[in-house]
């Protein structure tokens, strides 16, 4: 079903949207298109552009001299007295060269020389409470940027949820823009506090006043009604900064009362409010019928923490979103719980949903949208689309055309499992593209066995079935003490994928060709009563009402893959990179994520089972997620060896084949960005602890 109706959101400003957008004309230059950004050798944006494509026109590394890179500098948060170690969940932007990131539990912005890693400047806030309690204090993503009234600006939202401007050249906070925080050792006159906006009007707050609460900025919202963070930075769209937010981790809540997170809007300028998007629909609103029981008015949780992208010429930003309170229960929250697990299109202007689609109704799976969706004009059947892609950790590719919110191909409603757990209520279908087809392994059925031989089949199949490993995609969580006499539940993928934050796609603009890390992780999941709960045991919890079910110990983020004698049971790559060519839907190649490690190569390569047989799968890579960066010449992906040695590879676009390799200090994760920097291409990985930054050496790039 497409879900493309309009709709407003309560208390839209349209005369101060229109004035704004005059206004903007006058003193707001943004970074440029997408295709300008590649092009000009910045990166002004985490994910390389406002499109999210990781891409760069660059091309001075090349096949040819792939060999010949080395480190250039390392930077280290400890050595630098930055906040150590260093989560490595960011990327760096590029301009006018600096390097701008931010940095450790503090989400410390920091500014480094570009050539040569030395830090130029850095800037925290002071810590409050509110930081002090923040699960994602150290999973800041980086900064945005912008240019006002010819100043370079650098935005920031922090683990506490104020919001910054920063002079580009000095790191200090801009006099006099935003509302202002009373607090001491705060700038003065300066930033925004993100929980006063974001509490407004919300009933549970009003609430709280009627009846003589008061609002303290140290302890930002009140831990009986909720709390609220952010991990990945503002977006900055025509002189609008958007900002999203993050939730405390749905995995350990034990009580269903959440502030939801809506999107906020602030005028780049000024730091004047313009808008806020309700994320959960309010009476009156598109969607609020899919919260029953009054849920709407105190669950909370759904906002995005993944980033966002933007297409600025037709003025609009996509939101992705993740799933209401608690990860796998929600008994307490019935009906589809829309703009969960959703892409929403925003117009940047007004905060008016152009379009929408809920990949997930009513989530039990912890099946948020973790990684931000892909902009690329593809072709498909003679026709020109603009399209948004959206990968999901359930190994599906979304695919719509970014206008007008149409899926490119059919998205059909399928009969899922329901959940037998007192209380809960499932969604009878969920949406299922029928194509692409899936880029990883979804649940765990007989077709996904190994069968080389009819034996091995038979084998594979014992071993599956003895450990009750065998599960459709959307099998819903057990409850302990359930009927069958059930151990938990197999979910696949699990928490971290398919597709998840540690390693977001890449994609070729200019082919349409769209790049996927993945990896086939299951995890086992029961819910024990609420109250039972270890996490409801800890000393500072959000909410009030203990749910009369919560996830319990026994559950696991990974499940190891089963064997036969050392022989894997499931068809690989364990860990993989996918090519899909978005003209025409079709996976262009699969490639393991690096190499799977030698003992293990060794097992299979010699396996008696083996013997005389074709075919083999050896090499059936590592676990994880690849980061990945596309150049004009190739696709770059970090990984490790057979002997566990941490490399940066160069990929054929077109077939996956490697065309080199070069050993790197660390393991380089999330992300890779890449600038021209007086005369050369830098390469940069973000570390456990820093960053590594590599290139040509000067007699090769610049000669």
């Amino acid at each position: 079903m497409t879900q493309d109706r309009k709709g407003s959101p309560e208390g839209t400003p349209g005369a101060l949207a229109l004035a704004f957008t005059i206004a903007a004309i006058c003193f707001f230059a943004p970074p440029g298109s997408a295709q300008e950004v590649v092009a000009s050798g910045q990166w002004m944006h985490i994910n390389g552009d406002e499109a999210s494509t990781r891409y760069s026109s660059l091309d001075q590394i090349d096949a040819g001299n792939f060999w010949r890179l080395q480190v250039e500098w390392e930077w280290d948060g400890e050595t630098e007295g930055v906040e150590t170690p260093i989560n490595p969940r960011g990327l760096p932007i590029y301009v006018d060269g600096k390097l701008i990131t931010t940095s450790g539990p503090k989400r410390r912005v920091v500014a480094m020389d570009a050539g040569t890693g030395e830090t130029l400047w850095s800037w925290a806030e002071p810590e409050t409470f509110r930081w002090e309690y923040s699960m994602r204090q150290n999973h800041g993503k980086g900064v945005a940027f912008a240019e006002v009234d010819g100043r370079g600006v650098v935005f920031i939202s922090t683990p506490a949820f104020f919001l910054y401007a920063l002079d580009a050249d000095t790191g200090e906070p801009i006099e006099g823009w935003g509302s202002g925080i009373p607090l001491e050792g705060f700038p003065e006159g300066s930033g925004v506090d993100l929980v006063v906006d974001l509490i407004e009007g919300w009933g549970p707050w009003e609430d709280y006043k009627a009846e003589g609460g008061t609002y303290d900025p140290y302890l930002g919202i009140p831990l009986e009604l909720g709390y609220i963070t952010s991990s990945s930075p503002p977006m900055v769209v025509d002189g609008v900064v958007i900002v999203g937010n993050s939730a405390e981790q749905g995995y350990n809540q034990t009580r269903y009362e959440n502030v939801p997170g809506d999107v906020l809007a602030y005028d780049a300028r000024t730091g004047e409010m313009l808008w806020k998007f309700h994320v959960i629909p309010r009476p009156g609103e598109y969607g609020h019928e899919t919260w029953e029981s009054d849920a709407w008015y105190w669950s909370g949780n759904i906002g995005s923490w993944a980033p966002m992208s933007a297409d600025s010429e037709r003025g609009l930003v996509y939101i992705p979103t993740k799933g209401g309170v608690m990860d796998f229960y929600g008994g307490f929250r019935p009906g589809d719980n829309l703009f969960g697990n959703s892409v929403i299109a925003l117009d940047v202007q007004t905060g008016e949903r152009v379009w929408h689609y809920q990949l997930v109704r009513h989530d039990v799976w912890n099946f948020d949208t973790p990684v931000a969706p892909v902009l690329l004009d593809v072709t498909v059947d003679g026709e020109r689309i603009p399209a948004l892609l959206q990968a999901s950790k359930q190994a599906f590719v979304y695919a719509f055309n970014r206008e007008t919110g149409q899926p490119i191909w059919p998205i059909e409603d399928r009969p899922v499992p329901q959940s037998r757990v007192p209380g809960e209520q499932l969604a009878e279908t969920q949406p299922f593209p029928t194509w692409p087809e899936p880029f990883d392994l979804q649940g765990r059925s007989e077709n996904d066995l190994i069968d080389y031989t009819p034996e091995i089949r038979r084998m594979a199949l014992e071993v599956a079935q003895a450990d009750d490993f065998l599960a459709p995609l959307f099998d819903p969580p057990r409850h302990e003490g359930n009927e069958e006499g059930l151990g938990p539940t197999l979910i696949c993928p699990g928490s971290t994928g398919g597709v998840n934050i540690t390693g977001p796609p890449a994609a070729d603009p200019n082919t349409g060709i769209l790049f996927i890390t993945s990896h086939s992780g299951c995890e086992r999941t029961i819910l024990i009563p609420g109250e039972e709960s270890p996490f409801e045991q800890q000393e500072l919890v959000q909410g009030e009402t203990v749910a009369r079910w919560a996830r319990g110990m026994e559950s696991s983020p990974a499940v190891p893959q089963h064997n036969i004698d050392g022989l894997p049971i499931w068809k690989g790559p364990q860990g993989r990179i996918v090519a899909v060519d978005m003209n025409s839907g079709e996976h262009l190649w699969v490639v393991p994520n690096g190499d799977a490690p030698a003992a293990e190569q060794e097992t299979i390569r010699n396996h008696p089972l083996l013997e005389g047989v074709d075919g083999v799968m050896v090499n059936r890579g590592r676990a994880g997620h690849a980061a990945m960066l596309a150049t004009p010449t190739m696709l770059m992906a970090t990984g490790q060896t057979s002997e566990g040695t941490t490399r940066l590879f160069a990929l054929d676009k077109a077939t996956g084949e490697r065309l080199g390799q070069v050993e790197t200090p660390g393991f380089g994760r999330y992300g890779i960005m890449t600038y021209m920097h007086e005369g050369r291409q830098f390469v940069v990985l973000p570390v456990v602890g820093g960053y590594t930054a590599l290139a040509l050496p000067p007699e090769v790039a610049l000669r």
